[in-house]
């Protein structure tokens, strides 16, 4: 006999265990289902950015960044330290420990909220009813009146580079390192591969990137990506565009090399990497998802089909996250998890998707969100733009952090806020000012009106604003478009 439920989410990463827990505060009896197993053989919940996505990469990024600046930049304040030296295990093993606090914080939050967590594989069979397979491999089976598909994505591989988690490793395996390399290859020039490439790049690797395409960051605003490739240049990746990998080898002997193979405009390269990091992007994880009678609609890149509420062609059956179309983030998934637990209580949430805000945490960070110029350029858009760069801004400065610059664009007309793109110190956090500014429709002269303390890096995005409209203070004013 199955047991019932109300809703069935399948997946705890953030969209998952959002809408579960969302579910469960508007009352109606849930369940989350999770397959993954840490280090321990344990069911862990969190899923991928919990685990080997999100939050563990950023615990490296952020100890090695420590050790640049004791290393680099410490003299430059006074501070005198005779040597730097790096712990890789113990970093890997505060990472771990991080990990470890936030999975079980997820575990808690179930339960205190009344969340059933089921560990297995689950596995739709029907409209209204999931099979869970549990490691032991016993079945149970779930009812329920609906279903949330949450079930993340995995990284893709490709044929010429087949990981073995050794020499050639996906993102996960990146985290796992004991030692730095001397030599890192890293194959996409993405989030992925520019987080994870910055990491090791700090510690000492000689890292090379290598990416198919022939425009770096091609989603980004071309000014800001052209500053980022000069900043990360100068940081020390040596990153290669318009490189096609073609084939690899593994060297012999107790300490492996690989050998990469790869064309570029000038013809057939070879290079040698002590490992090399797939980074070339991920797929939705559906495979065995589904059963193919249920009839859920799939596209040929293997996304669950859904419509603005996240409903798949079944009513009662949605799909939140990385396996249905958009961007691939936690922040997104999480939203979307709110939006169809209060859909299904009778509320009309809905989630605002030209606001989806993005960041590459890199040092310094890349952050944007709305229209960039070349896509309003091809919308034949009439635009204003603001730019702020930090070295203009006595709080970066007074940090020793001001690369980068803030760049708003307004729209001609109604002066309405319709894209802010940052590189520097703290865009994150930055850019999430004006994502609120933009949800409420804000001009860029309500920005330039708003008192911004000082010293902030925050009166950056006000001088942005005001430039917008060539009224900076602290910068000059550029002429406007027209």
């Amino acid at each position: 006999m199955s047991k019932e439920y109300d809703v069935v989410v399948i997946g705890s990463g953030p969209a998952g265990y959002v809408a579960a827990i969302r579910c469960s505060q508007l009352g109606f009896s849930t369940a989350c289902i999770e397959k993954w197993l840490n280090k321990e053989n344990k069911t862990v919940y969190g899923g991928t950015c919990l685990n080997v996505g999100c939050i563990p990469s950023k615990a490296l990024l952020d100890t090695s960044q420590k050790y640049v600046e004791a290393q680099d930049h410490f003299s430059i304040h006074g501070i005198k330290v005779n040597k730097v030296d790096i712990d890789v295990p113990a970093m890997i093993g505060r990472k771990d420990q991080i990990v470890t606090q936030l999975t079980q914080g997820v575990k808690g939050l179930l339960a205190a909220n009344k969340v059933d967590g089921i560990a297995g594989t689950g596995k739709l069979i029907s409209a209204n009813k999931v099979v869970v397979t549990g490691h032991d491999g016993k079945q149970e089976e779930l009812s329920a009146k609906h279903v949330i598909i949450a079930a993340g994505s995995v990284p893709i591989d490709i044929p010429p580079t087949p990981i073995d988690q050794e020499t050639i490793v996906d993102s996960t395996g990146a985290l796992e390192f004991q030692a730095v390399p001397k030599r890192l290859g890293v194959i996409g020039a993405g989030v992925i591969g520019l987080e994870l490439g910055s990491v090791w790049a700090r510690l000492g690797s000689e890292v090379t990137v290598l990416e198919a395409l022939e425009d770096f960051l091609p989603l980004v605003d071309r000014q800001v990506a052209k500053e980022a490739q000069k900043i990360l240049s100068k940081q020390g990746l040596d990153i290669k565009l318009g490189a096609r990998v073609t084939g690899s080898k593994l060297g012999k002997g107790a300490k492996k090399t690989v050998t990469v193979e790869y064309l570029g405009e000038d013809g057939e390269h070879k290079a040698t990497f002590d490992k090399l990091i797939v980074a070339v992007g991920r797929k939705p994880f559906t495979d065995a998802l589904i059963d193919p009678e249920v009839g859920i609609e799939i596209d040929e890149r293997g996304f669950i089909k859904v419509n603005d509420q996240c409903m798949t062609n079944v009513p009662n059956v949605y799909a939140v996250g990385d396996v249905v179309r958009g961007p691939m983030l936690a922040h997104k998934g999480m939203e979307e998890g709110v939006m169809v637990a209060e859909r299904l209580a009778n509320k009309k949430t809905q989630v605002n998707y030209q606001l989806v805000p993005s960041v590459i945490y890199t040092h310094p960070e890349i952050a944007w969100v709305g229209k960039n110029e070349e896509e309003l350029k091809a919308e034949e858009v009439d635009y204003n733009v603001g730019v702020f760069p930090f070295v203009a801004s006595g709080r970066a400065l007074a940090a020793n952090d001001a690369d980068g610059l803030i760049k708003t664009i307004a729209d001609a007309k109604t002066d309405r806020i319709l894209g802010c793109h940052i590189i520097g110190p703290s865009a994150a956090d930055l850019l999430q000012q004006m994502v609120i500014a933009m949800e409420f429709s804000a001009s860029a002269e309500d920005i330039g009106l708003t008192m911004f303390s000082h010293p902030s890096l925050s009166e950056g995005v006000h001088e942005a604003a005001l430039a917008a409209n060539g009224h900076a203070i602290h910068i000059g004013n550029r002429k406007r478009r027209k």
